[in-house]
This record gives structure tokens, C-alpha cells and sequence, in this order.
């Protein structure tokens, strides 16, 4: 087993951990993994809130573990980023074992999203890692195997397997600029995204590879993609969406995201992942009721081809790194928005 080299920070927090589930009180049983549609949450921010002092909050104002919060609030599924090397540590890998052992010690079932990249990668950069900067592109293809390999491969190790990977983030223009840019070489892309599909597979054959785009409102840009991919042989298993509406529009947003859902099981015969969503987290009310139509809509398409949904950051609040819409109030307590999960 590979050797690790965990800092003092992610000791604490590990030691903290075993120590508050060392009592069965509050602890959940196992989830069986019954196929049904996973109600998720992104908590990639966990770890860092807890060691900069954040606390969460259950209705009755008592503080209370966050990942076992969501789970008490209807999560039955959880999402973890992973970055290559980044700044200040947070979402490395040795970082996200210690959130994916939480997670299975409450027996929720896992997506891990991987950026390959050291930092944030969405639809307004996918810059590559330090590390892989000048690298050609047969070593740049070789870098992505290698690095997803390691950190499923220490996962593996630690007796967690994920449902779900994601080889990419929110891949609307590829990943990995220039040379994956998908709008410049489509087939370098497919390449990358086979080079990590192919990885995953060689050691969690039975985790579905998620190809992962923003904007799942939008059809014109999921067909322009898969189109791409699959006539440049890429591969992939699950078609993953991020849906992002707010009060005006949500309505009209729920149903192209459904339209385009049931065309891409249609056109690709794929299964469909809702991987992030969100809503202001001060729009409370109209959050629960644009969440239940989403849940109530995804539930209804035939065959359960759409495999769930997942929040992105709702422990997030007091403007918390400056994003606004978890689904905590400013006191840290759940808002109306979970009452859609329930």
C-alpha cells in the first residue's frame, strides 16, 4: 500500500473523527445501494470549514457533525472533488480519503469528481496542473491515467469503492487547455476522457464513468459534445448535468433540463446524473418547491435512467468562500430546501 504523508491538519481532523464515531449514538446503519435515485450532496468544503472553526447546526440550534446533518436531512449520497496538487492542500487526495472514510462509515454511497486540475476547472478554465505544464500530449494522456489510477487505487486500498467517478468537471469545452480544448481538437479531448475512462475501469470495473457538463438546460451544447465524443470514439457511461436556476426562471429551467435529459437517453442511450444544483440560499421557499418538481420529474422518466441528484455545497453559509447558495441559513441551521429531500 502506498505510503502516505498526511500533515498535522488532516491528523487532528482524522483523530477528531475516530474519536466522536467511536459511540454508536447518531451513527447510521448502511445503506444498501437499491438503485434507486441517489439524493446527494457535494461536501467537498467539509474538512476546511471544520478546521477554520465552522460549525452546522441541526433545527433545533444544536451543533452537530455536517456530514451527518445532511445524511438526518435525507442525503443518501455524497460527492468529493479532487484536485492534483493544490495550493493550500484541501481536495488532494489525502484529503479526500479522510471525507470519503466519513462517508462510508455512515454508509452513504460516493461520487468522486475529479478536476484534473490544481484548482477550480468549469466552463471558464480548465487549466492543467503545475506539474503537467509542458508536458506532450502522449505524457499528458499518461499523466491522467496515472493520476486517477493513484488516487482510486488509495480508495481501493482503504476499502472504499465508489459508485460513481467523474473524469472531468463541468467538460462543456473539454478539459486540460489548449490541448483538450473540445471547441479547437475534439479528438485530443476523447482522448483525455478516454485516458481517464480506461483508468477507472482498470480498477473499479463496476463504477460508472460520468462524462460531466454545466448548463443542463441547455440541449444544443449536450449534443454538440456527445456528438463529438462519440464520433471521435470517446466513452463514457453516464451523461452528468449541473442545473443552477433561480426564482424567475426555475420553472422553465426544470423542464429543458427533463426535455434534454430524456433526449439524451434517447439520442445516446445513456443514463443521466444530475451532479450539482443549487439555488440562493435566501429563496428558501421557491428552492423547496423547484427541488421537489425536479425530484418528483427525474423520478418519473421510465426505467430509472436518471440516477440522481446531488446539491452542490449546501453546508456552505455566511458567505462562505463568497458562494450564496448552500442550503444553510446564516445561522448555520437548514433552510426550507431540504424539505424537497424528505
Amino acid at each position: 500500500m502506498k505510503n502516505l504523508v498526511i500533515d498535522l491538519r488532516f491528523y487532528l481532523i482524522c483523530l477528531c473523527f475516530s474519536l466522536y464515531s467511536c459511540s454508536d449514538e447518531g451513527v447510521a446503519q448502511p445503506i444498501q445501494q437499491t438503485g434507486h435515485l441517489a439524493q446527494g450532496a457535494d461536501v467537498s468544503w467539509i474538512t476546511e470549514m471544520e478546521a477554520s472553526g465552522v460549525q452546522f447546526y441541526n433545527t433545533g440550534g444544536t451543533s452537530v457533525d455536517g456530514m451527518k446533518l445532511v445524511q438526518s436531512l435525507g442525503v443518501d449520497a455524497v460527492r468529493l472533488r479532487v484536485w492534483v496538487n493544490p495550493q493550500n492542500g484541501w481536495c488532494n487526495q489525502d484529503d479526500l480519503l479522510v471525507k470519503a472514510r466519513r462517508a462510508k462509515h455512515l454508509g452513504m454511497r460516493l461520487l468522486i469528481d475529479f478536476h484534473y486540475s490544481d484548482t477550480w476547472a468549469d466552463p471558464g478554465q480548465q487549466n492543467k496542473p503545475a506539474a503537467w505544464s509542458t508536458l506532450s500530449f502522449s505524457e499528458l494522456k499518461a499523466a491522467v491515467a496515472s493520476h486517477t489510477t493513484s488516487v482510486l487505487q488509495l480508495l481501493k486500498d482503504n476499502g472504499i469503492q465508489p459508485e460513481w467517478v467523474q473524469v472531468g468537471n463541468e467538460t462543456g469545452n473539454g478539459m486540460l487547455w489548449e490541448d483538450g480544448k473540445a471547441s479547437v481538437n475534439m479528438a485530443n479531448y476523447a482522448a483525455l476522457n478516454n485516458a481517464g475512462y480506461d483508468a477507472v475501469k482498470a480498477i473499479l470495473p463496476n463504477s460508472k464513468v460520468i462524462v460531466h457538463l454545466q448548463n443542463g438546460q441547455d440541449n444544443s451544447l449536450f449534443r454538440w459534445l456527445f456528438d463529438g465524443l462519440k464520433n471521435n470514439g470517446g466513452k463514457w457511461d453516464v451523461i452528468g448535468m449541473s442545473l443552477y436556476p433561480n426564482k424567475e426562471n426555475w420553472e422553465a429551467y426544470n423542464t429543458a433540463c427533463i426535455n434534454n435529459i430524456n433526449d439524451m437517453i434517447g439520442r445516446y442511450q445513456s443514463e443521466v446524473m444530475i451532479c450539482e444544483v443549487g439555488m440562493s440560499w435566501d429563496e428558501e421557499e421557491v428552492a423547496e418547491q423547484w427541488l421537489k418538481e425536479l425530484l418528483k420529474a427525474a423520478n418519473g422518466i421510465p426505467n430509472q435512467k436518471v440516477l440522481g441528484i446531488f446539491y452542490w455545497e449546501p453546508l456552505a453559509y455566511a458567505g462562505w468562500n463568497g458562494y450564496t447558495l448552500g442550503a444553510l441559513d446564516n445561522n448555520g441551521r437548514p433552510t426550507k430546501v431540504w424539505n424537497a429531500f424528505k
